[in-house]
């Protein structure tokens, strides 16, 4: 058993970054592929970091990217990591402002933060493996489980009987609710794959949709009109993330909650978002925005703004840090990580359980070993 002193006293002695390419069964198609900003999304860049004292101690990390990005996040997270060597693994919000200081010039926003995020949610696992706790338990949890919601089977590749089909799979798996992409071309669309799977689920489903950015605020404000009938938990990323002023507009204006904050990679960012009332739900993602550090001040300030929490993607994380927040919040379901793990999440009665290992609960995957492609290895293992 560790001693307070021993802990103390212990150090960082080795750290490996590793980039792992998750191929994705179908490519993934949302308003943006349709309207041609974007191309279908066929892998994702999984970013790993593991820390490892000279007591012993270890901890697990991850960070990630989509579309691009991957081979720079690990290109940064190289040239930091030896920042980590010899440090105090508890002084986490200390190693944060280092690792930021250390990659300043590439800024403190986007893929910089992303790979500091990485390392950060490492030394969280560690600290909290050492004490024995969960993470949610070592940060300290308000619920033992969070409501969750579906997203993987409602994007707009997806024929309209099939988005059927998968609205009632989640259901019956008993995740609690199911989030439908939006923003066709062909307004019509949207509304009719709505109505549709309103009408097949019943009036009591808990239904979420997803714009990704692609309306203008005329557009935003008649289609946020439209759906209202719909009884909709939230209407996410009507406009571009950056126009804090038309959100707060739909917000004050319409009885269904505005959600955003999922595309955006600092703090500083999203408190534009609460301070302007932007929001009702914020969708914060911990390693886009830098890992448990700021993720943990940008929920203190959406908490005291009494704004709703519903994290974005990185369900093996986010079911953690969902169970620490004061008022009942969403995390997004994905099973798309899961074969980099040998551990699975469990969901029952329209709620993901929080693991109850110690840290993440997490220990990666022959899977994820295979699909590696480069790492790096700083300092001796003990």
């Amino acid at each position: 058993m560790t001693t307070i002193s021993s802990a103390a006293s212990d150090s960082i002695a080795w750290v490996r970054v590793s980039s792992c390419y998750l191929p994705l069964a179908n490519p993934i198609s949302d308003a943006k592929v349709l309207t041609g900003r974007q191309k279908p999304m066929t892998e994702i860049a999984m970013l790993f970091a593991e820390i490892e004292t000279r007591d012993g101690h270890k901890g697990l990390g991850f960070s990630y990217s989509k579309r691009a990005g991957g081979p720079g996040q690990f290109a940064h997270a190289k040239e930091i990591a030896p920042a980590l060597i010899g440090e105090d693994p508890s002084d986490i919000s200390k190693l944060w402002t280092k690792l930021s200081w250390a990659g300043a010039s590439a800024g403190r926003s986007g893929m910089a933060v992303q790979a500091i995020g990485a390392f950060d949610v490492a030394l969280y696992d560690l600290k909290a493996r050492r004490a024995g706790l969960s993470l949610s338990k070592f940060l300290g949890s308000q619920r033992d489980s969070v409501r969750c919601y579906n997203t993987s089977g409602g994007f707009l590749h997806t024929p309209l009987d099939q988005l059927l089909v998968n609205a009632a799979a989640s259901r019956a798996r008993g995740i609690g609710g199911i989030k439908l992409k939006v923003g066709q071309p062909d307004l019509a669309l949207d509304v009719k794959r709505v109505e549709a799977v309103r009408k097949h689920l019943g009036d009591d489903m808990p239904i979420m949709v997803d714009a990704n950015q692609q309306w203008d605020r005329p557009t935003a404000q008649r289609m946020c009109r439209i759906f209202e009938k719909f009884n909709l938990v939230w209407i996410e990323e009507p406009l571009d993330a950056y126009d804090s002023e038309g959100h707060a507009a739909l917000a004050a204006q319409f009885d269904t909650p505005i959600a955003s904050g999922e595309m955006l990679t600092s703090f500083a960012e999203h408190s534009e978002l609460i301070r302007n009332r932007s929001v009702d739900f914020l969708m914060p993602d911990a390693p886009r925005v830098g890992g448990i550090t700021p993720f943990l001040k940008i929920a203190a300030m959406a908490e005291q703004a009494g704004v709703m929490l519903a994290p974005h993607f990185a369900m093996e994380l986010h079911v953690h840090l969902g169970a620490v927040y004061q008022t009942e919040p969403w995390v997004e379901h994905f099973d798309w990580l899961e074969p980099l793990f040998i551990e699975r999440l469990e969901i029952s009665g329209g709620r993901m359980l929080v693991p109850t290992r110690p840290g993440l609960g997490l220990s990666l995957s022959e899977q994820a070993t295979a699909w590696t492609r480069e790492s790096a290895e700083i300092g001796s293992r003990p």
